[in-house]
């Protein structure tokens, strides 16, 4: 094969790679979001693994915060007060949309090596309705849930989403990889305070929390 033809085939190939990645953005902006087929049963959206995390979630708690406390952090959990109480749902309405501080601690590390406990510093988080849900997004930080909220019980929501990690700058679709899908409980705290409760998580920690404040 001479050069001319190298490439013209080298073109020809370059232009493929381009048509199907524009095809694979097109596909994905198309999706109605990171959840593929929304529906307001969360049942039918989440995946087996994630209904055993989200079945599971209060003995993952206390087993996260015996792990804190054993490892020195009994102050700075009675410090958060209901935040980090398994029994202190309030129930009675759903999370209002808007613009959230919302800070993450983590509890009991996962591995040897890791922390026990540690509390980020607040980010951003928004809600907004999202057809007759309500999108989730952790807007700064290293690792960002992002999801959808789900009509729950008398006392929770159920939060099903992804993990988005570093610089990316999308959410892969749930379900596809289950180390990044996100399964939680969203429950209001106190006047105008909620949490969301992450049982389980597949990074670093036993269980995650989340805590969300209307920003003023």
């Amino acid at each position: 094969m001479d050069g001319r033809l190298g490439s013209a085939a080298m073109r020809r190939l370059i232009l493929a790679i381009w048509l199907l990645s524009v095809a694979a953005c097109a596909e994905f902006r198309q999706a109605p979001g990171v959840v593929a087929h929304p529906t307001t049963d969360w049942r039918q959206v989440a995946t087996e693994s994630d209904r055993k995390r989200l079945r599971e979630w209060r003995t993952s708690f206390v087993d996260a915060l015996k792990a804190a406390r054993a490892a020195g952090h009994a102050a700075d959990i009675a410090r958060e007060g209901p935040l980090l109480d398994p029994d202190a749902a309030l129930g009675g309405e759903r999370i209002p949309n808007g613009t959230y501080r919302c800070r993450v601690i983590k509890l009991g590390a996962k591995s040897q090596g890791l922390l026990n406990y540690i509390a980020y510093p607040a980010f951003t988080c928004r809600i907004r309705q999202q057809g007759q849900l309500q999108g989730f997004a952790k807007v700064g930080g290293s690792q960002r849930q992002v999801g959808l909220v789900f009509p729950g019980d008398a006392l929770r929501q159920v939060f099903l989403g992804t993990l988005v990690l570093g610089d990316e700058q999308r959410a892969m679709q749930y379900g596809i990889d289950a180390d990044r899908d996100v399964a939680g409980y969203v429950e209001r705290i106190g006047p105008n305070r909620w949490g969301l409760l992450m049982p389980q998580p597949h990074f670093e920690s036993m269980s995650d929390v989340l805590e969300l404040v209307p920003s003023a």
